[in-house]
């Protein structure tokens, strides 16, 4: 065993401090210091993939990737090769690109759709094909949520309603007109477009064609103007809970500070009831998408309110995102020694199997 733990990064991005990393990277490179590992930060560029591969073999036991996704100007393609080798090489990736992809891509509500984390009428659309044959039929049981598998901060993300359909009196299960006005209002800042169905779906389009192209339809949930419930793991831990509340604005329901969401954080043990939940169901969540040993190193699940049929709160999961979470305004909360515990537990563990 080594006992070198290398954390990855790339060169430049908004995300980025004075010192050129991002700041809870050094963070996360002195609390395994402390530990009595050694770590060191580099930084991944695709013309340098053998050297990266090559100096990481020679040196690490493991790499913790920190890198968002837009500050690969070229993807995340070599990147992901690379980090594939390297795990085939016997080199701990956390986390690996195949857990990324299935517990950060959109199609994990579908995917769950038959768990009691999410409605059951929650669907993918892979092809433009089945979105023209499903969503003019899954709106005409109420308000829509459609979410792209690309973007983030919301944006993609529409909620849908009807405003006028010549149908008239319509019935749930009918298979809306092209000409039916939809309201549509997109999370990343509360706008409000007002189009035909037909247009909107057209428009849509985009999100579903090209590399990794999907859409999420689920139901609305008309609870979440009191906002949404963060979960932030490290591992199978819960670290805190961060009650994100949209701005009280009419239209409004995104809960992402871009739109002027208020943030409050609470203990795992305030929301004992979700916290339980969200744990106790992750054996569940990573069979379903796919079999996954590990879960990512740091992760987050995002839960709204919503009530059952005997008028009780019940939580629906909303989203899951594991590819770059940061913290570096929690650096406080100790997040970082937590990480470290568990980078190195792992480690440990693998070395010992």
């Amino acid at each position: 065993m080594k006992k070198r733990v290398i954390v990855l990064e790339a060169e430049g991005g908004a995300d980025k401090w004075i010192d050129g990393h991002r700041r809870d990277t050094m963070p996360i490179v002195n609390a395994i210091k402390a530990k009595g590992y050694e770590s060191e930060v580099i930084f991944f560029r695709d013309e340098w993939i053998d050297e990266i591969f090559n100096y990481i073999y020679d040196n690490a036991d493991a790499v913790v990737v920190r890198i968002n996704p837009g500050n690969l100007p070229n993807g995340e393609g070599k990147l992901f090769e690379m980090l594939r080798q390297l795990h085939d090489s016997d080199v701990l990736i956390m986390t690996h690109p195949n857990t990324m992809m299935r517990f950060g891509a959109k199609d994990a509500l579908a995917k769950l759709a038959d768990t009691d984390l999410v409605p059951d009428d929650t669907y993918s659309y892979y092809t433009v094909e089945e979105f023209e044959k499903t969503f003019p039929k899954s709106i005409s049981y109420g308000t829509r949520v459609l979410k792209q598998n690309r973007g983030s901060t919301g944006s993609g993300i529409w909620r849908v309603e009807i405003v006028d359909s010549k149908l008239g009196e319509y019935e749930a299960g009918d298979t809306l007109p092209m000409d039916t006005v939809v309201k549509c209002t997109e999370a990343v800042d509360n706008h409000v477009e007002y189009s035909s169905l037909g247009k909107f779906m057209k428009f849509c389009h985009q999100y579903i064609e090209g590399d990794n192209g999907m859409l999420v339809d689920m139901r609305f949930m008309p609870r979440i103007v009191e906002g949404e419930i963060r979960i932030l793991m490290v591992g199978e831990n819960p670290i805190f809970a961060v009650h994100k509340k949209p701005v009280q604005e009419k239209d409004a329901f995104s809960a992402t500070i871009a739109s002027g969401a208020e943030y409050t954080y609470y203990k795992p043990e305030e929301y004992p009831e979700l916290v339980n939940k969200f744990v106790d169901a992750i054996p569940l969540i990573s069979d379903k998408l796919g079999k996954i040993k590990n879960t990512p190193i740091i992760w987050t699940g995002d839960f709204m309110l919503d009530t059952d049929e005997n008028g009780n709160d019940t939580f629906v999961l909303g989203e899951m995102n594991c590819s770059c979470v940061g913290f570096f305004s929690h650096l406080d909360m100790g997040i970082q020694e937590k990480m470290a515990d568990e980078i190195i537990r792992r480690i440990e563990v693998r070395k010992a199997s």
